[in-house]
């Protein structure tokens, strides 16, 4: 795990409008280039995937990222699966832009409606993990480890009766 300490800065309006600007624009100019494209449903089929992989993968591999930096646990398989979904979404793009019977400018378009839609979903995705400790340090309050990562398996010793008050703490 690293211990290098995480300021988080609440991101200004205009970055967050600008984030947020840069995804909805590249998915909108990406989906108006399948519409109005002249390929088979199959093959508009086969680049809505790849968009979505993509913007999953790249959404994932921010927050991976961003967990790691932060001390927070993340297991290297699941690291390493976010790599290499996001490696695949571009590669499964760029190949089958290399393959198509499209013009180079249509081919162009497509890539950069992917580029920018995929750093719309990182940039959103850190304004959001930025908006949400930027909240914690202004009110003081400090999430533990589990409200960050969610309700956990509670297990008591079964020769000792559990405590209400710490089965309550833990599930918070």
């Amino acid at each position: 795990m690293n211990s290098q300490a995480v300021s988080s800065h609440k991101p200004s309006s205009a970055f967050i409008g600008a984030s947020w600007a840069a995804l909805l624009l590249g998915i909108a100019a990406f989906m108006a280039g399948l519409w109005n494209a002249n390929m088979q449903l199959n093959e508009k089929g086969f680049y809505f995937a790849v968009l979505v992989l993509g913007l999953y993968s790249a959404i994932s591999l921010q927050k991976v990222v961003r967990d790691r930096l932060e001390g927070v646990a993340v297991t290297g398989i699941y690291y390493g699966i976010s790599w290499v979904a996001l490696l695949i979404a571009v590669l499964l793009l760029g190949t089958g832009l290399f393959n198509a019977t499209l013009q180079l400018s249509e081919k162009g378009f497509y890539g950069m409606a992917f580029a920018l839609a995929l750093f719309g979903a990182i940039a959103v995705q850190k304004n959001t993990r930025d908006n949400l400790g930027a909240e914690d340090e202004t009110s003081g309050f400090k999430r533990s480890k589990v409200e960050r990562n969610g309700p956990t398996l509670v297990t008591t010793d079964p020769a000792k009766p559990a405590d209400a008050q710490d089965i309550a703490a833990n599930n918070r």
